[in-house]
């Protein structure tokens, strides 16, 4: 507080007389002094980069997020393009480039078979069925989300997914954490994995690495990590 005060004084000595800014109440912000310019490590950091870098390089004719964050990669996607978001809570918001429905997408989506050749769910798959955001409790709500999301892309079309990664678990009602190994075997028949990437327990991105090994199936040593996929529907 006594350098607050003490910056105050050194200012209005040098406003003098001049009537270009009057002085309003006190605010003081007292611990940013020495704080860097900004994080950029942790999950959601890179992989809304990551992945948006990636629809930007692929071009897809219509790409559709599933519950990814809205201030993260639904933003960046529509800083250059049209993105359609399904989920299951509600939005009032109307912004450019956005289109919002809301949508259960561990029910099927009978509409939506065949309809786009690029989806995304990043950060979004372990939540469902666990009752955080208001879904229906629902132990393999997960899998129906993604046997819909196949259901929903095209076959040749793109999925870009991401979970937290680590010993296989379910931490109540936060999210679930998934082996990569499981991840693995699930979509070897459905997809083409193009790309691996995965943000470690440090929050540091490891892009584009080695999925078919000892260290992929043992979640690169993560204990809470995220693992981020791009796959070609076969």
């Amino acid at each position: 507080m006594r350098a607050f005060r003490t910056d105050l004084e050194v200012l209005k000595k040098q406003k003098g007389s001049n009537d270009d800014f009057s002085f309003g109440k006190l605010f003081p912000i007292l611990d940013e002094k020495n704080v860097s310019a900004g994080v950029m490590r942790g999950h959601y950091f890179h992989q809304d980069l990551l992945v948006a870098r990636r629809v930007f390089h692929n071009h897809p004719e219509k790409h559709v997020d599933i519950g990814s964050r809205i201030d993260g990669f639904v933003a960046h996607i529509a800083a250059f393009r049209e993105i359609e978001v399904f989920d299951i809570r509600t939005s009032d918001s109307k912004v450019k480039n956005i289109i919002f429905k809301q949508a259960n997408l561990m029910e099927p989506q009978e509409d939506l078979i065949d309809y786009t050749d690029s989806i995304s769910s990043l950060h979004a798959i372990e939540h469902f069925g666990l009752g955080r955001y208001g879904d229906p409790i629902d132990y393999y709500g997960y899998l129906k989300a993604l046997d819909n999301i196949y259901r929903i892309v095209r076959s040749n079309g793109k999925f870009y997914f991401s979970v937290p990664i680590g010993p296989q678990r379910i931490e109540f009602n936060a999210h679930r954490v998934f082996n990569v190994s499981y991840l693995i075997d699930y979509f070897m028949d459905k997809y083409r994995i193009d790309h691996l990437s995965y943000v470690d327990d440090k929050g540091d991105l490891h892009e584009n690495v080695s999925w078919d090994n000892a260290s992929a199936r043992s979640s690169f040593g993560c204990h809470e990590g995220c693992g981020i996929f791009e796959l070609t529907k076969k």
